[in-house]
C-alpha cells in the first residue's frame, strides 16, 4: 500500500516548479547586475582619467565647465555602482 505522503501531488510539484523558475530569474538578474557592475567601472575609470587630464590642462586661475561636468558624471555613475553593488532591496 502506497501512503499518499510518499507520492508528488500536483500541488508540491507546481511549487517546486515555481521554485526552481525563481532561482535561475534570482541567478539571471545577479548575473545581469555584474555585467552592468564592469560596464559602469569601465566608464567610470575613463571617466576619471578623462578628468584627470583636464585638470593637469588647467591652471590655478582656469577651471573649465568640462571639469565639473565631468566630475557631476563620475559622482552619479559612483552612486549607481555603489547602489548596484548592493543588490536589490
Amino acid at each position: 500500500m502506497v501512503n499518499p505522503g510518499d507520492l508528488n501531488s500536483p500541488a508540491t510539484d507546481a511549487d517546486e516548479a515555481h521554485a526552481r523558475l525563481a532561482h535561475e530569474m534570482e541567478k539571471k538578474a545577479a548575473k545581469d547586475r555584474v555585467a552592468a557592475l564592469k560596464n559602469d567601472t569601465d566608464k567610470l575609470l575613463k571617466l576619471t582619467t578623462e578628468l584627470k587630464s583636464y585638470v593637469d590642462k588647467s591652471d590655478e586661475n582656469v577651471l573649465s565647465v568640462d571639469v565639473v561636468k565631468k566630475a557631476e558624471q563620475i559622482e552619479k555613475l559612483a552612486k549607481s555602482v555603489k547602489d548596484k553593488m548592493k543588490g536589490p532591496n
